[in-house]
């Protein structure tokens, strides 16, 4: 799978894999203090968005992690597009039945259906391009205190399956797993599901 890929969801916004420039507005990103209490990563400099953009291109390399940029277009004269989101695609068990998926939304896009648009597009995209390697079931994982989580879940067809017990240090409260199945139809924000 190459680095090239792009995906269009529904409201005009693109998604594709990240690039060296999107690094200042991942550091202003990273500022806010709730998406920092819900993620496990500090993107405070340069340096630190260094390492965490090679991450997410090692991620492609290898085939287990594809992750997505999250682009909004701006007025016509306001510039190029704004990153506004993070979906990702984990494949831990490549060619295995199942994958996980994450996000984050930027504070000034959240409110607005970003998320669970964007993680329509990914949907879509990982049960249609893995389909032939098996891919059945997509699982999204957050914690119980992050009702915003929850609501996006919701909206892209992720049913709630059960609650995890918390793992301390890393995951230091219960969670909540939802999962989404190829071919189940997506939930009640209208979004349609991608057919594999």
């Amino acid at each position: 799978m190459t680095a090239t890929v792009e995906l269009p969801a529904a409201g005009g916004l693109l998604l594709r894999p990240f690039r060296d420039e999107d690094a200042p507005a991942l550091i202003e990103i990273y500022r806010d203090e709730t998406l920092r209490r819900f993620t496990r990563n500090s993107v405070t400099d340069a340096e630190e968005a260094a390492r965490w953009l090679d991450v997410q291109y090692r991620g492609w390399a290898d085939g287990d992690r594809y992750s997505f940029a999250v682009l909004e277009p701006r007025g016509a004269h306001d510039g190029p597009a704004e990153l506004v989101a993070n979906v990702v695609l984990k494949r831990a068990d490549s060619g295995g039945p199942s994958a996980e998926v994450g996000y984050w939304t930027a504070a000034a896009a959240r409110g607005r259906g970003v998320a669970p648009r964007a993680l329509e597009a990914v949907t879509g995209w990982a049960f249609a391009a893995f389909a032939g390697e098996g891919l059945l079931r997509l699982d999204l994982l957050h914690q119980v205190d992050n009702q915003a989580s929850c609501r996006v879940a919701e909206k892209a067809g992720y049913g709630f399956d059960t609650v995890l017990p918390a793992l301390p240090p890393e995951f230091p409260l219960d969670g909540h797993l939802h999962t989404r199945h190829r071919g189940d139809a997506a939930g009640p924000a209208g979004l349609t599901a991608g057919r594999g």
